[in-house]
């Protein structure tokens, strides 16, 4: 009687076990998907972690190395193969203004100062048709000589300086316009750019002559860090011959005023690129550069309405049909 309950007993505690054995992988289970989702987020954020530090490291690592500094020497054979290399791509270079005297370029290169060479040379012929000489244009009333300028913009200024140089030259130099820098300098509105225009065209004595765009390409070139027009002067005139002044002076600016403009140059189609330090500051595919560039480059009309025979391009046309 005793032993006949006693197997339904081991049968319970078998099943306890069971249960418990069951109910053991479960609990371990749940565990380690506890675990796993605890460590899903930190791994996620390691991640992102290492990924950041690599985004952050790899424009570094991509970087061109530094240029060397380049020497006094490297820089001055740079600039005169420059040279070199502007004298073949512009063997027409020429000072842009329309003149057959000295008087004649004294007056367009006052006239020139905030304006184009174009609207100067579309201006002058009425100008001296109506004052040929100093004499003329001293003694023309100033009302009539700010009409006959008006196109080049700062027409009284102007008209002042011109009846004041023009006075000058009548007086002083007996209605010639002086060869000598020191005397040009002297006249109203003449500064050293302008002397340096006439000396270099009208006399044959070398200057260079410092625009803007001249200044811009010698700075780009790495030829001087000035923004003085007169220590960018100095600093160039070093660099060069003196016989090379009044050339060097045509080629730099033809070449800012066609490719290396001061917004937009069209470096990818400048030929002189592989020289200049400043490649890159503007448009480097080709086929855009192109389309940059100006005057006989681009196929347009130069300044000059009477340009020099060997000038490759068309001439500007007259201010009543431009």
């Amino acid at each position: 009687m005793n032993e006949t309950p006693a197997k339904p007993a081991a049968k319970k505690t078998t099943a306890k076990k069971t249960a418990t054995k069951t109910a053991a992988p479960t609990t371990t289970t749940a565990a380690k998907k506890t675990t796993t989702a605890k460590r899903a987020p930190a791994a996620k954020k390691a991640a992102t972690k290492r990924t950041a530090a690599t985004k952050a490291t790899a424009p570094a690592q991509k970087a061109a190395p530094a240029r060397k500094p380049e020497s006094r020497v490297a820089m001055v054979r740079r600039a005169r193969r420059i040279n070199r290399e502007l004298a073949e791509l512009y063997p027409y270079a020429h000072p842009e203004l329309d003149f057959t005297n000295p008087f004649e370029l004294l007056v367009a290169t006052v006239l020139s100062a905030q304006t184009t060479d174009l609207r100067v040379n579309q201006t002058t012929p009425r100008l001296f048709a109506a004052c040929p000489t100093p004499e003329d244009m001293a003694a023309i009333p100033p009302e009539q000589l700010e009409e006959l300028i008006r196109p080049t913009g700062f027409f009284r200024a102007k008209a002042k300086s011109l009846i004041g140089l023009s006075t000058a030259l009548r007086d002083r130099f007996g209605g010639e316009v002086p060869g000598r820098l020191e005397d040009l300098v002297t006249l109203p509105g003449v500064g050293r750019k302008t002397a340096n225009v006439v000396l270099g065209n009208a006399f044959g004595v070398p200057g260079i002559t410092v625009d803007t765009h001249f200044g811009r390409l010698a700075r780009r070139f790495g030829w001087t860090t000035a923004q003085d027009a007169e220590k960018v002067e100095a600093d160039v005139a070093e660099i060069f011959p003196k016989s090379d002044w009044t050339m060097l002076s045509h080629r730099v600016v033809f070449h800012g005023r066609r490719v290396c403009h001061s917004r937009k140059p069209a470096c990818g189609a400048c030929p002189i690129a592989p020289l200049c330090p400043a490649y890159g500051e503007g448009e480097t595919d080709p086929e855009k550069a192109k389309k940059l560039l100006k005057y006989e480059l681009g196929g347009q009309p130069g300044q000059r309405l009477k340009p020099p025979a060997d000038y490759p391009g068309r001439p500007a046309a007259p201010l009543a049909a431009s």
